[in-house]
């Protein structure tokens, strides 16, 4: 038994060394607990369906793990990540915020998510174009200081959910005040939708000429 013990000596007492190294890690370090407002990302996003229903921007994650791990450095990079790859075609679908889906700093376990599921409902995506309504101020449409006025291009092409795209009537620009405007003049101006989930196919920007002549011209000719 003896000789036993003293064969290979250094080498037993190495590895008596690493398991009571890896015994502290796993077993003896203290283990603490955070929560963090994480950003929700979507991963194999499918390319001809849009997300119509609303979605949170972010999840409270509430994690467990090594103090060293949890400091806000650390968890600067945390975010909870959903797969859509599975979905092909339109309608609803649940999805469960756990474990699987976060992504998280190396020795951190999730405890849970808030809210742990969360519900998406997908639509074609549509694209179609829509006039452009020119706001202004400080001038009367049809009274005695009505302008001539035209707008370059006179449509722009819109895409978002199919419901969502086809309740678009028209874009509108930015107020152009007219107070003091005697002459012809030109204004690059900014052009927005209402509605959050519909984006415009290009930059948002319209040029707007308006003339010193009487008379009304029809809104986006």
């Amino acid at each position: 038994m003896r000789r036993f013990l003293r064969e290979n000596i250094g080498w037993k007492l190495l590895s008596l060394a690493i398991a009571a190294v890896l015994w502290y890690v796993v077993v003896g370090e203290p283990r603490y607990v955070a929560s963090v407002s994480a950003p929700l990302e979507f991963r194999n996003v499918p390319r001809d369906l849009e997300i119509s229903s609303e979605k949170p921007d972010t999840i409270n994650l509430e994690m467990e793990g090594p103090a060293g791990q949890l400091d806000q450095q650390d968890l600067a990079g945390v975010s909870m990540v959903l797969d859509l790859g599975s979905i092909v075609k339109p309608g609803e679908q649940a999805f469960t915020l756990g474990q699987g889906s976060a992504k998280l700093p190396a020795g951190v376990s999730l405890i849970r998510a808030v809210p742990s599921q969360i519900r998406l409902r997908f639509e074609r995506r549509l694209t179609r174009e829509v006039p452009v309504r020119v706001r202004v101020t400080g001038t009367s449409d049809d009274g005695p200081e009505a302008r001539n006025r035209s707008v370059v291009p006179p449509s722009l092409g819109i895409v978002g959910p199919e419901s969502r795209v086809k309740q678009v009537e028209y874009a509108e620009t930015d107020v152009i005040d007219l107070t003091g405007v005697t002459g012809e003049k030109v204004f690059h101006v900014g052009v927005f939708v209402a509605d959050p989930q519909v984006r415009f196919e290009s930059t948002p920007q319209v040029t707007v000429k308006v003339g010193p002549a009487k008379g009304r011209f029809a809104e986006g000719h």
